[in-house]
């Protein structure tokens, strides 16, 4: 949902193949190419074993990811789920570090690609860059990252059709890989003894090696996130993401059973050899396989980097789009580009992160601090779809975890663990999570919380007035201002068929008890039931309320909350004296925040009095408000419209005409079949002044400035009220609330 409340969509385009080659292509990248011969120094040729239980325990969170992924199909994956199946704060959080992990995953597999492709200029001769300011490895990786970014920005069809290429030519690569590989292996009858000391690190070593290498198993997560643009994906989401483990996993086994067993170690077991290699150990094992097979790794490397980064980049911007669009980051980050319908926004985003995680942790960190984040995010998927079982067991769902909750609990035993192990393994990287996860909280409790609190208010409201279900707020104070506040509401609530509800405030000193102000509610309810009365005589259904509270403004909100109101009615003085001028500032500031529409009233409003209705009009929302209240106040009165408009004199013809036409929209739009009188004043309020006789009304939209700004200088609406003779109405329709600071800094217009 964007920030005005228009629905997004994205079109569904991907079909089955290209959602399984999106999860493959992330899967197969840094696990095969970049982290095996780092993870061989882990864990030893026990490697094997770390890979086999991986696979079994990302099995177990696969399969909650294709029961949640088949019912909901909204972008944003476990982000969703976790918002929907569990309590806040950890809906924002797992999208906010599902967010950071795919972007923090982009990086590993962007810093895979310029190790390669860095090695490659090294064997074409290339020999500068010892001196640069950065590595020529990280230097590339900036590069890949940008250009995949653009490729992304493009849209979903032409990364799909990239990623479906690369990633069927790097499969392709591997099992060339492993054909020279078996072939060697056949040849060399003492290749057992390349898995001497298969336990060589411990279980220890196994479990290590297991948090390093989980990330590449997360690729069905990313499966997940392209739900929203997928073609039947109550079908296709599960059959996905079971096929794209059933590719990967045994890939994986193979590749590191060949890769320990049919190399030569010159003199220091393989394992270790490995290890020396690091991220580029596959390219040395290739170069004894066959001639150009050092060659071959390179450039399946290369592709698998590059398919990888590709669909994680798609996968990050999403998360970020889904949390836009759920209150949960800025407005920017849900706009979606007009040309090519991608969030453009949340791509360069998550841009930003890729690059900044890249250029300062190394590769292994980098590893790590990913992992750390998917297995927090995968314990929460698996609590989230035990709580969405038990309280939405009718959903229509493609797929059912078996053996319920067994399953998801194995699966959360399984990655508390691996966390547990990994941290050992790399305390840099749970330092890098555990920022980013504070980070979240403060966003969480100063941004996201409020912002998201008031979008389901103001959703509410207009379900509220789409169902006709309408009620108007009257604040009574006076009996002199009472009977002109009850017709105004009587005439806003006859309108919509609603009802009213009198209000009156006994407000007690701060510091005293509010049971100190129960004695004072006597005198105030012959005005609450004088108000009751009015209303009902009008033949509208009518109650009254008196609220004791330590501030007017204060009860006056809380019962606008209360009660779900639409429409809060106020009065005030037209020239209140210094201590009432407080009281007429604390309303001003509270109408402001008040979670609906209102109406502040000065004057004596009756019926039988008013016989015209003069509508100053601008462009802005409120006087929109003032010109669809129109007609219910005229009816109610039995009065003639006239709508008007003021146009500066120093302003040009043309935009004199410009702004008659947008007042004539605005006007014609709200029901109204009048012309405006066009006044050409530099004096706004004259004009207006000079356009009221007797037995008028002026209906005008209150000012949009806040408080500093009106105590500078007076609103529009303030002047007309405090010099004018006639009764006056300013409205002000409601809007979620003001931004803050924080807000103002993230979302600036």
């Amino acid at each position: 949902m964007s920030g005005a409340g228009t629905e997004i969509r994205l079109s569904r385009e991907m079909r089955l193949l290209d959602v399984t080659m999106i999860g493959v292509g992330a899967m197969i990248g840094a696990g095969i190419f970049v982290l095996t011969g780092i993870a061989a120094g882990v864990a030893g040729p026990a490697l094997i074993v770390a890979f086999l239980l991986n696979g079994f325990v990302s099995l177990l969170t696969a399969m909650a990811y294709a029961e949640l992924g088949s019912c909901f199909h909204d972008a944003g994956g476990g982000y969703i789920w976790v918002k929907k199946g569990l309590p806040e704060p950890n809906g924002f959080l797992a999208g906010w570090m599902s967010w950071f992990a795919q972007a923090v995953a982009c990086s590993l597999y962007s810093l895979g690609f310029g190790a390669y492709f860095g090695l490659l200029l090294r064997l074409l001769g290339f020999t500068g860059g010892e001196d640069w300011p950065i590595s020529i490895e990280k230097l590339l990786a900036v590069c890949a990252v940008v250009i995949l970014c653009l490729i992304n920005y493009r849209g979903a069809s032409e990364a799909g059709k990239t990623g479906n290429f690369v990633t069927a030519a790097k499969i392709l690569i591997l099992f060339v890989f492993l054909g020279f590989g078996l072939a060697v292996m056949w040849r060399n009858p003492d290749w057992t003894t390349h898995f001497d000391g298969f336990m060589a690190k411990g279980w220890g070593g196994v479990f290590m090696a297991m948090g390093l290498t989980f990330i590449a198993f997360e690729g069905y997560e990313i499966i997940a996130q392209c739900s929203e643009e997928v073609e039947n994906p109550k079908r296709n989401i599960p059959r996905a993401i079971f096929i794209s483990l059933a590719i990967v996993v045994p890939i994986y086994l193979l590749v590191a059973w060949v890769a320990i067993g049919a190399i030569d170690g010159a003199g220091v077991p393989t394992w270790q050899y490995l290890a020396e290699k690091k991220e580029t150990a596959l390219v040395e094992a290739a170069k004894q396989f066959f001639v150009g097979g050092g060659v071959m790794i390179l450039v399946g490397g290369l592709l698998s980097t590059v398919s990888a980064l590709n669909a994680t980049i798609y996968s990050s911007s999403r998360v970020a789009f889904a949390m836009a669009r759920n209150q949960n980051l800025p407005d920017a980050f849900a706009k979606v580009s007009p040309r090519h319908k991608t969030p453009h926004v949340a791509i360069f985003g998550s841009m930003l992160i890729v690059i900044a995680m890249l250029l300062w942790l190394p590769i292994e960190d980098v590893a790590a601090a990913a992992d750390a984040m998917f297995l927090l995010l995968f314990i929460q998927v698996n609590l989230a779809v035990i709580a969405i079982r038990r309280k939405m067991p009718d959903l229509d769902r493609g797929f059912k975890v078996p053996l319920f909750p067994l399953i998801p609990i194995v699966a959360i035993v399984g990655n508390v663990g691996i966390a547990g192990w990994l941290f050992k393994y790399s305390p840099m990287a749970w330092v890098s999570a555990g920022a980013w996860i504070g980070a979240g909280f403060v966003l969480h409790r100063f941004y996201a919380a409020p912002k998201e609190e008031a979008a389901i208010e103001h959703a509410a409201r207009v379900e509220k007035i789409e169902k006709k279900d309408y009620r108007v707020l009257v604040a009574l104070s006076s009996p002199n201002t009472s009977r002109s506040l009850i017709e105004f509401g009587v005439a806003v609530a006859r309108s919509h068929g609603g009802e009213i509800v009198c209000l009156a405030v006994v407000e007690v000193p701060e510091g005293r008890p509010l049971v100190a102000g129960l004695d004072d509610t006597a005198r105030l309810n012959t005005l609450v039931e004088d108000g009751v009365r009015v209303a009902r005589d009008a033949g509208l259904t009518a109650r009254g309320l008196i609220k004791v509270s330590h501030r007017i403004s204060s009860g006056i909100a809380e019962t606008v909350r209360e009660e779900e109101c639409n429409f809060l009615v106020l009065g005030r003085r037209r020239r209140p004296s210094a201590l009432q001028s407080l009281f007429t500032s604390a309303l001003d500031a509270m109408t402001r925040e008040a979670p609906c529409d209102v109406a502040i009233v000065a004057g004596t409003l009756r019926h039988g009095i008013v016989r015209r209705v003069l509508v100053p009009v601008d462009d802005g929302p409120n006087a929109r408000l003032a010109c669809e209240l129109a007609p219910a106040i005229a009816q109610w009165c039995d009065a003639d419209i006239r709508p008007m408009t003021v146009v500066p004199e120093f302003v040009t013809p043309e935009a004199a005409q410009k702004r008659r036409a947008a007042v004539e929209g605005i006007i014609a739009a709200s029901g109204l079949d009048q012309k405006p009188l066009v006044l050409r004043r530099d004096d706004v309020v004259e004009a207006i002044l000079e356009s009221a006789g007797t037995g008028d009304v002026i209906l005008l939209g209150a000012s949009s400035a806040g408080t500093v700004a009106e105590a500078l200088a007076a609103s529009t609406p303030s002047r007309v009220i405090e010099r004018g003779v006639v009764p006056v109405v300013a409205v002000r329709k409601y809007e979620p609330a003001r931004a803050g600071w924080l807000e103002r800094f993230l979302n600036p217009r």
